[in-house]
C-alpha cells in the first residue's frame, strides 16, 4: 500500500536528477568517498557515540550557559566578537549547505523508492552514506552551541531565551538518537533543517557585516515550516509502519515527535510575541 502522489514525485525528481551531467561528481565526492561509502556507526567506537559523552556534553553546555551568564559574565571586545561571529556564522552556513547537498545526493543515489526514504526496513544498521551525514549533522550541533557563548560574549542576555537553550541542548539528543537508533525518515528531516539552517546562518552573517535584511521574519517562518513539514513526514513513517513490516527506529520517532511538539509550541509563542498582527515591534530574539 502506497502513499498516493509522494512516491510518483520523488521516482521522477530522482530520475531527473541523476541523469544530470554534475550528479556522478557529487556522487564521488559526497557518497563514493571511502570514508563516507564505508562508514558505520560503531556505538563506543565512533567518537562522540556513546550516551555518557551525549549526557555529559548536553550537562556540560547547560552548566557552563548558566555560570558564564548568571556569575561570569564575561565580553568581548565588539570588533573582536564581529569577526568571530562572521567566521561562525559563515562556517555554519558552509557546513549546513554541504550536510543539506550530501544528503540529498546521498538519497538520490542510495534510496530505491521513497517508501523506502521514509521507513527504512526493520533492524537497518547505521552505516553508510545516509547515516555519514546524519554523524555529521549530529556533531555541527555540537558546533552550534558557540552561538550562545557569542551571545554571552556580546552580553546580548535578551536573546538568551529559555527557547534558545532548549532547542540547542534537545536538537543534539535528537540528532544522536536518529543515528544510533537508524530512525526512519531522519535524511528528510535532515535536508529540511539544513536547508533552513542556510537561510537562518546567512541573516546572522549579514547582520554581522552590519547589513539588516528586511526578511527576519522569513526566518522564523521557515523554522515552523519545517515543523509542520517535519510532521508530514512523521505522519506518513507512522503510516508505513502499520502497514507495512515495520520501519526502523519507531521508539526513537516517538521522542522525536515530543520534541518537535514541544519545539512548535514554542517558536509559534515566539513568533507571535515578536510578530504580532497589530503594530510592528522590534523582535527581541535573534
Amino acid at each position: 500500500m502506497e502513499v498516493p502522489f509522494f512516491p510518483i514525485l520523488f521516482s521522477s525528481v530522482r530520475n531527473s536528477v541523476v541523469n544530470q551531467p554534475f550528479f556522478p561528481t557529487l556522487e564521488e565526492w559526497l557518497v563514493k568517498h571511502p570514508k563516507i561509502h564505508e562508514f558505520s556507526w560503531n556505538n563506543g567506537k565512533t567518537l562522540g557515540s556513546t550516551p555518557r559523552f551525549l549526557a555529559l556534553t548536553v550537562l556540560a553546555y547547560i552548566a557552563f550557559t548558566f555560570l558564564l551568564s548568571q556569575v561570569l559574565k564575561p565580553s568581548l571586545a565588539r570588533p573582536v566578537l564581529k569577526s568571530i561571529s562572521a567566521l561562525h556564522n559563515i562556517f555554519l552556513v558552509t557546513l549546513s549547505f554541504i550536510m543539506a547537498l550530501g544528503c540529498l545526493v546521498s538519497i538520490f543515489s542510495q534510496v530505491p523508492n521513497f517508501k523506502t526514504l521514509v521507513c527504512f526496513p526493520m533492524r537497518t544498521p547505521p552505516a553508510g552514506p545516509l547515516f555519514f551525514w546524519g554523524y555529521i549533522f549530529y556533531l555541527s550541533k555540537i558546533i552550534e552551541f558557540m552561538d550562545t557563548l557569542l551571545i554571552i560574549l556580546g552580553n546580548s542576555m535578551n536573546r538568551l531565551s529559555f527557547l534558545h537553550v532548549y532547542h540547542h541542548s534537545m536538537v543534539v539528543v535528537m540528532s544522536y538518537v536518529c543515528v544510533d537508533s537508524a530512525q526512519s525518515s531522519f535524511s528528510m528531516v535532515l535536508v529540511i533543517n539544513c536547508s533552513v539552517h542556510v537561510v537562518m546562518y546567512t541573516y546572522y552573517f549579514m547582520c554581522t557585516l552590519g547589513v539588516r535584511p528586511k526578511w527576519k521574519k522569513m526566518v522564523t517562518d521557515c523554522q515552523l515550516l519545517q515543523f509542520w513539514a517535519s510532521f508530514l513526514v512523521m505522519a506518513m513513517l507512522v503510516f508505513y509502519h502499520f502497514t507495512g513490516s515495520g520501519c526502523s527506529g519507531i521508539l526513537s520517532w516517538c521522542f522525536n515527535a515530543a520534541f518537535i511538539v514541544s519545539l512548535l509550541f514554542l517558536f509559534s509563542d515566539f513568533h507571535a510575541k515578536n510578530y504580532p498582527s497589530g503594530p510592528k515591534v522590534k523582535p527581541k530574539y535573534a
